[in-house]
């Protein structure tokens, strides 16, 4: 049975015990082994492995001893409990294999778990799993997580209390991170809250997220909209240093300063129209930015905007001869002398 991304979400949380297998396919194999590993732990729990109720296949061995696989279902544990064979990296060639077994298999065998890359959607392994009665195939996706996933991996680190702009935070998080590395921010976070009953604020979502080059260049527009120009230096250093191009750092600067803009030019002033932004901002950053466009007009915002746009043009120009990284610099500088206007 072919098992749709919702679908898959709730059975790697509570499998069927009496399905004789389970394929989990995709790009990501960190992603992969994660729900690989919940949905063994919800069959054997947290003791399967110890009590040798788990046992693990490499695709290749399988592959130079096709036997293993059945005398692994068939065999008998010393340990009361369902049993799991887990095959990793399996691949088309085994599909054979993996029919002979599952052909054999009856109530009371162990379940067989199979792991492999990427697979199309005519994979001879993808259409013996999906084609099965008692067998469930599941494709995983580079998709951002979704909030069911969010809710889940919470649950999993413990973290209950949730605030409204903390899981808005979260979900941000979310699109720009792996799974795994998604399941790491949680932990930390966990180990951060121990002992601390309030409920999880976007402030402490953003002490425990791993730095970023994009945070980076993020501190350099608060700088120009703040007008503080001595530290316009260091920081460009640092984003050079990383090698982050100037037509990026324009590209960011325009964002920045159009949601500025949004929101001095917004009916009811800056505080009514932070409401209304898509994609909203949350936490420090909401205050930051909502401090920023109460200290600028609009009409130095559509000036600063005018720098930008300017400046682009002038990268873009087939003639221009002046190192891209001093224009970008100077017309910073003018970005933060109209903030001290």
């Amino acid at each position: 049975m072919k098992l749709s991304a919702r679908d898959a979400n709730a059975y790697f949380s509570k499998p069927k015990a009496d399905a004789a297998g389970l394929l989990i396919s995709g790009e990501d194999t960190m992603r992969v082994a994660m729900k690989r590993q919940e949905v063994i732990a919800a069959l054997v729990g947290p003791e399967g492995e110890a009590e040798m109720r788990l046992t693990r296949i490499p695709g290749a061995d399988l592959r130079k001893d096709a036997a293993l696989l059945l005398d692994a279902v068939k065999a008998q544990g010393f340990f009361p409990g369902p049993r799991v064979v887990l095959v990793e990296e399996a691949t088309d060639g085994l599909s054979k294999v993996f029919a002979s077994a599952l052909q054999d298999w009856n109530a009371g065998d162990a379940q067989i778990i199979v792991t492999a890359g990427q697979l199309t959607t005519k994979s001879a392994l993808r259409k013996l799993f999906e084609s099965g009665t008692r067998t469930y195939a599941a494709a995983l996706y580079n998709d951002p997580m979704g909030r069911a996933e969010i809710e889940a991996e919470l649950a999993r680190a413990g973290l209950k209390d949730v605030g409204r702009e903390a899981m808005g935070a979260l979900e941000l998080l979310a699109r720009g991170l792996t799974p795994g590395d998604f399941r790491q921010v949680l932990e930390k976070t966990a180990l951060y809250k121990l002992g601390d009953d309030t409920p999880l604020t976007a402030e402490e979502v953003g002490l425990n997220a791993p730095a970023s080059i994009e945070a980076e260049m993020d501190q350099i527009f608060h700088v120009l909209a703040e007008g503080r120009t001595a530290e316009i230096d260091p920081v460009m250093r640092r984003l050079n240093a990383q090698g982050v191009t100037p037509v990026s750092l324009l590209i960011m600067g325009m964002r920045h300063f159009r949601t500025l803009y949004t929101l001095a030019s917004s009916p009811g002033g800056p505080g009514q129209g932070v409401n209304r932004l898509r994609p909203p901002l949350f936490g420090a950053r909401r205050d930051r930015m909502l401090r920023q466009a109460q200290g600028w007009s609009v009409e130095r915002l559509e000036d600063a905007l005018t720098v930008l746009m300017e400046t682009d043009l002038t990268l873009r120009s087939a003639g221009q001869k002046a190192p891209a990284e001093a224009l970008v610099e100077r017309a910073f500088v003018r970005l933060a002398y109209l903030a001290r206007r």
